[in-house]
């Protein structure tokens, strides 16, 4: 544990606390404090000047990363007859209705993403104290509840993540991997902002971004110079 920690106060060095860094310098910042051997998740928190106590307030939505996630998703169709074809032909890896439904019931879950076709939901609503604590629930607003599974496959083997604003109205969103160094994760968090800039609620007054932070698995939080959002904006 001590050897862990001296890792980590060595990675932290040049990292200033109270500094807000470029873009670019903090990505490069975050894959320098990068110490362990396996190659760890870059993910960035986003607190949002939103109040998800309030409905109209709310950010939830779902981006598909130009460069993907640098992981293999396992993806549940809920569908029948030619869905079924569909979603199997897209690259899903388990599809099925109500025997899958059973399945979960006796504890099977494993896969990483669910997507549903509307006439289904009914059947899928029977699990959703399983899947909603999880994060699995299928949800139209993520595009995961949709007649068209065989795009909502791609998009998800493509690399697309969803988010939601947690209760103090922090965004965390994976952006790739450390592996991918800076020109592959540069796309990637530009439209995660660029998604979040559009996902703006109109009764969202004053600052939206408030702050933006970036890290690696177990590296440090490097904080982001958000004033780079207004040229996505423009």
């Amino acid at each position: 544990m001590s050897d862990r920690g001296k890792k980590y106060k060595k990675a932290i060095e040049p990292v200033d606390r109270t500094k807000r860094y470029p873009l670019e310098e903090a990505i490069q910042l975050a894959l320098s404090s990068s110490f362990t051997r396996f190659d760890e998740t870059v993910d960035l928190a986003v607190r949002l000047g939103v109040d998800p106590r309030h409905a109209d307030q709310m950010v939830r939505g779902a981006v598909v990363l130009p460069n993907g996630t640098g992981k293999t998703t396992r993806v549940l169709v809920f569908a029948k007859g030619e869905k079924e074809r569909e979603a199997l032909e897209a690259g899903a890896d388990f599809v099925g209705a109500e025997e899958v439904v059973e399945k979960i019931k006796g504890g099977w879950m494993d896969f990483d993403k669910a997507v549903a076709t509307p006439d289904l939901m009914g059947t899928v609503g029977k699990i959703g104290k399983i899947l909603g604590p999880r994060g699995l629930m299928p949800n139209a607003k993520t595009g995961t509840v949709t007649f068209d599974v065989a795009k909502a496959v791609r998009e998800i083997k493509a690399g697309k993540i969803e988010f939601r604003a947690e209760k103090n109205g922090i965004v965390h969103a994976p952006v790739g991997r450390v592996s991918f160094g800076a020109d592959k994760l540069m796309p990637n968090i530009m439209s995660l902002f660029d998604t979040l800039l559009r996902l703006k609620p109109s009764s969202s007054k004053g600052t939206y971004l408030k702050s933006v932070t970036i890290s690696t698995t177990m590296g440090p939080g490097i904080k982001i110079d958000t004033s780079f959002v207004k040229e996505i904006a423009k």
